[in-house]
Parts: C-alpha cells; structure tokens; sequence
C-alpha cells in the first residue's frame, strides 16, 4: 500500500496526459460527449470544448486489432483513407487527395516525428503503432498550439503508460506470404517511478515477388513524479527498416492473375533508420502550468525508388537530425473559466542528401508492361551532394473563454518563421548542371543545381473557435483556421532531370521560386448521443492557394513540382457507434467529398482549372459488425466492410479507377487470463483490387491490393 501512495503523483499524472476514451469497449469511430483529446493543447481537453474533428482510437482497440498496417486501424475512421504501399510503406488521404505530399503532421506524444524539412510520407513506419496506447486523428489545419505542416491533418500516436505494477505480454504471429511477428512489453513502478518498454520484430516475405521487409522498432518510457505538483515523462524510441519495394503494373499485367504477382522493379529498395528522444516536465504552479519538452531525432534512409525507375533512376542517401524543444505556459482564470497559453518552439536540423544516377535496361512496353533491370556494370554516377539546414523558431499564443455555461470561445495565433541554410559541394557551391549516366536508357539527363543559398518562409496563422452544448447529449463545434506548409528540402533543391544543361538549370532555380502553401479552412460540427448510440457528423470547406503538385508531361513523362494555383477540398463526415442488441454492435464511418482543381495552368499547355483532382475518390465508408457473447471470456467475432470510391488516374481526368468493396473478419478468444489466441482474414473474398492507380505516359498504372491473407497468433501475459 506504501508503493500505491507515493506512486500516486505519477499515475494522475499519466491519467491526466494520456487519457482514454471512458468507453469499455471504445470502439466507435464518432467521439463521444465524455472523450477526452490531448491533441489541441497538449494536455487533456474534453472532447465537447475542442472546436474540429478528433477521432480516438484507444490503445485497447489498436491491441485488440493488432494491425499488421496501420491502415488497418486508420481507414475505420470517418475521412481517412490510408493505402498500403510495399512492406509497412504508405500514403494518406485525410480531407485531401491520397497524397505523399508535406500536408500531414505526424506526432508521437505531441512530438513532431520528423523535421519540417525533411518530410517523408510514411512516417508512420517510424513509428510502434501495434504496441502504441492509442491514436488521435485531428482533421484540417492544426490548433496555434502546431500551426505550420498540419493542412490536411494531424496524426498522434500516443505512447503506452507504464503498469502500476509488475507485468509482461508477448505475442507471436504467423500468417500468409511469410508474414511473422514477434511482439512483447512489460513495465513495473516503484515509488515515485514508473516505466515500460515494448518491442516489436517483425518479417514478411510479401505478395509479389521481391516484396519483402523486416522490422525492428521499439519504445521505452520512463515516467516519474517529482513530488506532487512535477512530472517528468522521457520517451525513447527507434525503428530499423528494410524492404523492398513494389512497382506498378499495367493494365494488362493487373489483369492477369498470372502476372498480378509481377515486381517490374525487383531491384528497389529502401533501408530506414531512425530513433527519437524526448524528456518533457511539466509543473503546475496554482493556476499555472509550465511545461517545456527538449528532444533529439536522427533520421536516415538509403533508397532506390521504384516509382522514379521509369523516368528518373537514381539512389540516394538522406540524413538528418533534429535538436529542438516545445515549451509553453499555461494560466487559468477563474472567471468565465478563461485560460491563456503562451509558448515557443524551436527546431534545427542539419541534413545532407547524395545522389547519384544508375544504369537501368528495360524490356516491353508499357502498356504490355515494361521490365527493368539495374545494370550494375555501369558506374553510378553522382548528381547531387548537398548540406541543408532546416531552422524553425515558432512563438504562439491561445486563449479560451466562457461567456456563458454552454459556450465556450477559443482563438489563437502562431508565428513561424522557417529558413534553409543550403550549402552546394559541387563545383565549390557554384550554380551549373551535372550529368547523368550517358547514353542507353535514361539518355543523356542533366541535373540542375542551385549556388549556396539561404531560403526564407514565414506566416501568422490565425485560429478561431466555438463550442456549444446544446443540452447533456447534444453539442456542436465551428471553427475557422489558416495555416500553411513550407516546400521539404527536396522539393527545393532537388530539381527534375531536363534534356539539355541550360534546361536543368533553369529548371532547378525555378525551384527556388516556389511558394509555400496556405490554406484557409472552415468547418462546423454536431456530437451527440442518441439513447446508446453515439454520433458525430461534421462539414468542412477548405481552399489551398499555391498548392504544391507533382506535374508529368505525358509527352515526356517528366515530373515537376510546381505550384498549382488553387484547389478547393469540401465534404461532409458522420461516424455512429451503437449497441444493437445483446452482445451485438455496429460502428460506421462515412465522408462524401469533391476535392478540385480550382484555378490551374501548366506553362500554358494545360489548364486543369475545373478538375477534380486525381486520387480523390468522393465516396469512403467503413462500416463493423461485432459480436462479443459472454461465452468468449471478452472475445469477439468482427467482420468489417471498407468501400473505396471511384476516383481519376490523372489530371486531366481522362481515365477513371472504379474503385473497390472490401470485406475482412477478425476474431480474439481469451483462453484463461493468461493466454488468448486470436486471427484475421483480409480481403476474405479475395477481391482483385488496387491500392493506387497512375499514369505512365497516357498508359495506366496500378499497385495491386494484397488477396486473402490471413493471420494467426497467441498471447501470453503475466
């Protein structure tokens, strides 16, 4: 009983920063009136005083799920559509086309994963999602409190809280393609002390040929109470990755069972390393809290990519590492419930790229479908070698205030001021061009290169909010933000290969050139309750000016990123969770959405303004049927239906994917407390379906979905 009392400043404290949804069974993709979010103000905030969208998904779902994607818990929620590209590899669709564009925020424990700089789409492969204690979806542009990246939204993986006392889990799977995992946590406390460490080991051999990954990624997190009005919460995490990757089929070859299995690019690959580490203390002092959060990352990747083999082949290597720190203050005033926060944030992050140019042979075509083969024989040769520094100072301030019971008013404004230190180490930092490998395939390309530069962004974002509690089972929520996202590095200084020198360079200045996107976002909201039943149903519309596209030249296949002028993203979501009946349950999201191409101009030879954008189905549902009888000693039956709308290929909406139903069942059964088997069917129809689709040329490409897979596994816990 000693070791409970002196152990009570940390567990409220870990009560208070990463709460759960109050729900037993917290499966419903709608938030519920009791919820409470930590994503806005990075501290507990009850989910009817938060003026967006936020779906919870709590770490007893995402352990009760096991997913072997992150997809898999992700696409249940109401908007959001996460593909599942090779190994754990993926793009994302939350109130935007599927993208791996910079318009998403990817956080663990409010932390950003990655620099502004050095953004990479699947950010999620870095982080321990199976093992994780929940995740928060916060959709559109980020409260004052983040501001800058989170345009299309905000993902927060929250870490697990240690045990109160002594325990151990280990689980091991097996499943089709060569799927294994191996996964085990275990923690303990001891006076003012608290921690738990957790890993995951995980093999796959893939669908197609040459597909295959493995994974090692781990957490550690050390909390501890420092006496009864302080924490300290250090977090240390880490992810080793190494895959291969996928490329597209044709059309021809995606309708051919026999060639469905095909990888076109066998030699493709991608190795990730990468570890973050965070101490965050807090103090509360009265009415005050004052919280500041030091870290460090270090991210690196070596990389032949498959999707640029076609137009562009190359490999490289990116580093970069992160020293940096959140810091803020909060005051409460008692009248009218007021609340202001003030706060700084602060980034480096030195960063390098080195690339070099390949030798690769193809046979085919590609409507029939092209082969490629890495002609190791020819010396690679080096294109780009460049130092880059990423810098953001960021001060905030947000306010909350309650003129009335019912209504709560919330505003904020951030100022980010972002800058490139970029250092050229060809030709003593000189602007010029290098040249490729010459001759064959790709033909003689010249890459452009900037001087050594310095580049500068910044904004004030503005946010204003409202909620209303229309009764103890009705609320609703309005809110207007702006918010905006700088290029990444690579956007900027790494320029697309041009026939000639003088094009190349011209090319690559024009980088320099290049806007950062600004978003302005409007959206209102209704949650409720409904006897058992819990909903959510919100609208939004949101204009991006100088959205940062990828253009292709279908004549040449050559891409550019460039600035389209205007897209325009609107839609309405509605998430319900009910009981049905005894043991029965439903949950279901819907969106419906038209994402566009609102003004548009492609060096006067294209004008796409009118469009709809490519990768934008209108249409994503998810819907779940659970069946949990008292006989399965808290096991459950679920079968799950996730439908895909129709969606265009391209830009010029000239071709059109039909989209896809996809139906999968998943089961748990406690043994004894100490032991429980579980298994899942994915695709259990074994659908013939595409994760992504594009354009090669005027030809289409599809990157197929995996067919019924199943998975088996056993846990242990003491």
């Amino acid at each position: 009983m000693q070791t409970n009392l002196h152990l009570k400043p940390v567990v409220v404290a870990l009560a208070l920063t990463f709460p759960v949804s109050h729900l037993s069974y917290a499966e419903s993709p709608a938030a519920s009136l009791g919820e409470i979010t930590v994503t806005g103000t990075r501290e507990a905030q009850l989910i009817t005083e938060t003026p967006n969208t936020v779906d919870t998904v709590s770490g007893e779902r995402i352990r009760q799920q096991r997913p072997s994607h992150p997809s898999q818990v992700m696409n249940q929620v109401p908007g959001v559509w996460v593909s599942n590209l090779s190994g754990e590899g993926h793009s994302t669709a939350i109130r935007q086309p599927l993208t791996t564009g910079a318009v998403y925020l990817y956080l663990e424990d409010g932390i950003p994963t990655r620099s502004t700089g050095f953004f990479n789409h699947n950010a999620m492969y870095e982080i321990n999602v199976p093992q994780s204690g929940g995740m928060e979806i916060s959709k559109g542009p980020g409260s004052a409190l983040y501001g800058s990246d989170a345009i299309g939204g905000t993902v927060n993986v929250l870490t697990r809280t240690p045990p109160r006392e002594a325990e151990l889990e280990t689980s091991a799977e097996a499943g089709s393609f060569g799927w294994g995992r191996l996964m085990m946590s275990g923690g303990n406390s001891s006076g003012d002390d608290a921690w738990r460490a957790s890993l995951n080991l995980t093999t796959n051999n893939g669908y197609q040929d040459h597909a295959g990954y493995d994974r090692q990624t781990g957490n550690f997190r050390w909390d501890r109470a420092l006496g009864s009005d302080a924490t300290l919460k250090t977090v240390f995490s880490f992810s080793q990755v190494d895959q291969n990757h996928v490329g597209s089929l044709t059309k021809s070859q995606y309708d051919d069972d026999s060639s469905r299995k095909t990888n076109n690019i066998g030699f493709s690959y991608r190795k990730v390393d990468a570890f973050r580490l965070s101490t965050s203390y807090e103090k509360e002092l009265g009415n005050s809290l004052i919280s500041i959060t030091p870290y460090v990352r270090d991210n690196s990747m070596e990389i032949l990519p498959s999707w640029m083999v076609s137009y562009d082949p190359v490999q490289y290597t990116t580093k970069n590492q992160s020293f940096g720190f959140l810091s803020k203050y909060r005051h409460d005033f008692e009248p009218m419930r007021a609340r202001v926060i003030v706060g700084l944030d602060f980034d480096i992050s030195p960063g390098s790229r080195d690339e070099d140019s390949i030798r690769v042979t193809s046979t085919g075509n590609n409507v029939l479908g092209r082969n490629y083969t890495y002609n190791k024989g020819v010396v690679p040769v080096q294109i780009y070698d460049y130092d880059v520094t990423f810098r953001s100072i960021s001060p905030y301030i947000h306010g909350e205030i309650s003129p009335t019971e019912k209504l709560r008013l919330i505003a904020g404004l951030r100022y980010d001021d972002m800058q490139y230190d970029y250092d050229n180490n060809f030709r003593g930092g000189a602007a010029g061009a290098s040249q490729g490998v010459a001759g064959g395939f790709p033909g003689n390309g010249f890459y452009g290169h900037v001087a050594s530069a310095k580049v500068d962004y910044s904004h004030w974002g503005p946010k204003f909010g409202a909620t209303y509690e229309f009764s103890k089972v009705l609320s609703g929520f309005a809110n207007y933000s702006n918010s905006f996202r700088t290029p990444s590095e690579g956007q900027v200084f790494r320029g697309s290969r041009e026939s000639t020198a003088i094009r190349a360079q011209r090319a690559a200045e024009s980088l320099l050139d290049l806007k950062p996107v600004i978003v302005d976002n409007y959206e209102m909201g209704l949650r409720g309750l409904a006897g058992k039943a819990n909903y959510e149903v919100s609208v939004y519309y949101m204009k991006k000016k100088d959205d940062i596209v990828s253009y292709t030249d279908p004549s040449t296949n050559q891409r550019t990123v460039v600035n389209a002028g205007e897209t325009l993203h609107k839609g309405v979501e509605f998430g319900l969770g009910a009981p049905i009946a005894d043991a029965w349950r439903i949950d279901a999201s819907l969106s419906y959405a038209k994402h566009s191409y609102e003004q548009w101009k492609v060096s006067g030879t294209a004008d796409y303004s009118g469009n709809e954008m490519e990768a934008a189905p209108r249409l994503i549902a998810n819907t779940r049927l659970t069946y949990a009888p008292g006989c399965m000693n808290g096991g459950r039956f679920q079968l799950e239906w996730f439908k895909l709308g129709n969606y265009y290929h391209d830009q010029g909406n000239t071709k059109q994917y039909s989209g896809h139903n996809l139906v999968n069942l998943r089961a748990n059964y406690p043994i004894e407390k100490r032991w429980e088997v579980f298994g899942s069917i994915n695709n259990l129809f074994d659908k013939q379906y595409a994760e992504t689709v594009g354009m090669d040329g005027t030809a289409p490409t599809y990157s197929t979905g995996l067919p019924r897979a199943f998975v088996v596994g056993v846990q242990a816990k003491w």
